[in-house]
């Protein structure tokens, strides 16, 4: 795992993978690294305008590359469901689905279906687009589901009473909860996939601190200027670039050591250097809150893994 870099990418012709949020930032970058290695890779974005220029971009880096565009919105239940169902009409094998799009911070809001948006977007969104490409993961031998987490999951454990944090919102509050709903999600993953004998692998990623827009993308939405300032001055003193943070996300997705609930991070108090396994908070490893959170995802979400189930 020393020094493991892009180029260390093991080939990946024949493959087809899945990257949300692959329009900017990390994922646009381990959706393109995928590319180039020979993978069939679907761009998975909320903007088409966005995500058809980061397809044209990706097309010009990567001229020999299989590179296609699906709209997916993951804080709307009914876009995800439309992905899932376009998705499927067209490929009958899913070898990679790197579940990376987020929002970090945002000031109190609700999706599309009612949830808190950082919550309904970072977890349930990815939950329920897991589940309904479950059935085309676990037909594609060697599948991976890699589901990119955050450091900032040890700042707040979920509280499964208000998983939407109504209670006292606090942005980083959320956003911590949301980052640990995403590893419960790939520990009760793992484990129901080994106890079922499926050869499908769930692991988690996270980039350290990295330079990408999903600092200053609230910030700016939201007009607190003084905010995205400092966050641009701290990406360019202190973060490393998304070409780097990418690194853990690629590692988890295509080198053969990775097992079952791993999560891999910058080797460096978490923060940058080589991808290598990573600190995670006790409570990520919760059989009980894992089984609990996948019950109220269930619920929430209407997506049930009926293959699953234990």
């Amino acid at each position: 795992m020393t020094g493991w870099k892009a180029r260390d990418i093991p080939d990946q012709s024949g493959r087809v993978a899945v990257v949300t949020g692959a329009n900017s930032g990390i994922g646009y970058v381990a959706a393109r690294e995928l590319a180039r290695r020979g993978a069939h890779v679907v761009l998975a974005c909320r903007s088409e305008g966005r995500g058809a220029a980061a397809l044209k971009r990706m097309s010009s880096e990567v001229p020999d590359g299989s590179v296609e565009l699906i709209r997916l919105d993951l804080g709307d239940l009914g876009s995800v469901r439309e992905f899932a169902q376009t998705y499927e009409r067209a490929n009958d094998r899913l070898d990679l689905l790197v579940n990376n799009a987020g929002v970090m911070a945002v000031a109190q809001g609700r999706t599309a279906d009612g949830f808190e948006t950082q919550f309904g977007t970072n977890h349930l969104g990815h939950f329920a687009l897991t589940g309904l490409l479950l059935p085309t993961l676990l037909a594609t031998p060697g599948a991976r589901v890699v589901t990119v987490s955050s450091g900032m999951h040890m700042r707040a454990n979920i509280d499964i009473d208000d998983l939407n944090t109504g209670r006292k919102y606090g942005r980083w509050l959320a956003y911590g909860r949301s980052k640990t709903a995403n590893l419960l999600f790939t520990h009760e993953l793992a484990r129901r996939l080994t106890t079922g004998g499926s050869d499908v692998v769930a692991a988690a990623a996270h980039p350290g601190y990295a330079a990408t827009n999903l600092q200053t993308a609230g910030p700016s939405a939201e007009g607190r200027k003084g905010v995205e300032r400092f966050m641009r001055v701290g990406n360019r003193l202190f973060a490393q670039s998304a070409e780097s943070g990418a690194l853990p996300t690629l590692y988890a997705a295509t080198a053969p050591d990775v097992r079952p609930d791993s999560f891999i991070g910058p080797a460096f108090a978490m923060w940058r250097g080589t991808p290598g396994p990573s600190r995670r908070a006790p409570w990520t490893l919760d059989d009980q809150a894992g089984e609990r959170l996948w019950a109220a995802s269930e619920q929430l979400t209407g997506v049930t893994y009926d293959q699953l189930k234990t």
